[in-house]
């Protein structure tokens, strides 16, 4: 039978135990409290609406990996993919009606993700493998058609976007409402769905889900094409923050995405992980960024920061394993 939270606390070692299971938490409530003492203007309007802004495109495809590496995958052809497609979005946008440039752009990512998913579930490719020449391809694919430049919107319905990119409701960035809903269906999806548990089930235990009935490999092909959707809607939001298409943009998301989804407790393996913890390692990143900027360090050591918190996270769940 599950302890309470006050049994657990009261037992021998029982705070430091409560600390590493929920460590996660910890580093941000942690991360929270420092930002707000080294500076006056982090719980301004201001600050908190840029930090949210900047965290929901990453945020958005970390969903997407989430879902692939609970299936014990990987996908390090997202931050490419978000090139490509906000290229894309840019030139459809400046072409068709914009619910059909955002419906062919969501449509065109899901069908890239599906060539990742086809070649890990059907032609048991590495996902390592299959995904990094999936990077290489779109971040190509993105340039040429760019044709090394960054493409405008020009018409009314690329403004629009911009404008709804940039702007707030009830003092929430609406990219960031996009986030939050996205993460709220993934949350629902993996803990109440068929679906969600399943692939849980195959990060679990490949071989018995097999055994047990369950298309794995089609719901290993499902997970890529859903990751790929999940980068077409994020680079929608990137573009339309800056009113442009880039194939420069999405420039190592990637491995943001994975340390987002590591630091939010789930198992390379497979099998581990929530939306929840997610959002959260996505936070602690941006934290991570914001507080450094508020502090005038340099991006350089930010990187340093950011993979000594990961190496520490990931220590922590060894703890928690034994």
């Amino acid at each position: 039978m599950a302890l309470t939270i006050k049994e657990q606390l009261s037992s021998p070692g029982g705070f430091l135990k409560f600390l590493i299971k929920h460590n996660t938490i910890f580093i941000f409530i942690v991360l929270v409290l420092f930002s707000a003492l080294i500076s006056d203007v982090f719980f301004t309007s201001v600050n908190l609406s840029n930090l949210l802004k900047q965290v929901s495109g990453i945020g958005i495809i970390s969903i997407g990996m989430l879902i692939v590496i609970l299936t014990g995958g990987i996908d390090l052809s997202v931050g490419s993919m978000v090139a490509l497609l906000a290229v894309t979005f840019a030139i459809l946008v400046n072409t068709f009606i914009l619910p059909l440039a955002i419906l062919l752009t969501i449509v065109i990512g899901f069908s890239l993700g599906s060539v990742a998913g086809y070649l890990v579930a059907f032609q048991k490719m590495a996902p390592f493998i299959a995904t990094l020449a999936l990077m290489t391809i779109a971040r190509g694919l993105g340039f040429i058609y760019a044709k090394g430049s960054p493409i405008t919107f020009t018409t009314y319905g690329g403004l629009y976007m911009s404008d709804f990119a940039n702007n707030s409701t009830l003092g929430i960035p609406n990219i960031a409402i996009v986030f939050f809903l996205i993460v709220i269906c993934a949350m629902v999806m993996l803990r109440y769905n068929v679906f969600g548990r399943l692939i849980i089930a195959i990060g679990s235990n490949e071989e018995a889900s097999r055994l047990s009935g369950i298309k794995v490999n089609k719901y290993k092909f499902l997970v890529y094409a859903i990751s790929g959707a999940l980068a077409a809607t994020a680079a929608i939001i990137v573009a339309s923050r800056t009113n442009l298409g880039s194939p420069n943009m999405g420039m190592a998301w990637e491995l943001d995405a994975i340390a987002a989804v590591v630091i939010g407790g789930a198992s390379l393996n497979g099998g581990k992980g929530t939306a929840i913890n997610t959002l959260m390692g996505v936070l602690i990143l941006g934290l991570i960024s914001n507080i450094l900027n508020l502090l005038n360090v340099p991006s350089y050591p930010q990187q340093v920061v950011k993979g000594a918190i990961i190496i520490f996270a990931v220590l922590l769940q060894k703890f928690e394993s034994k």
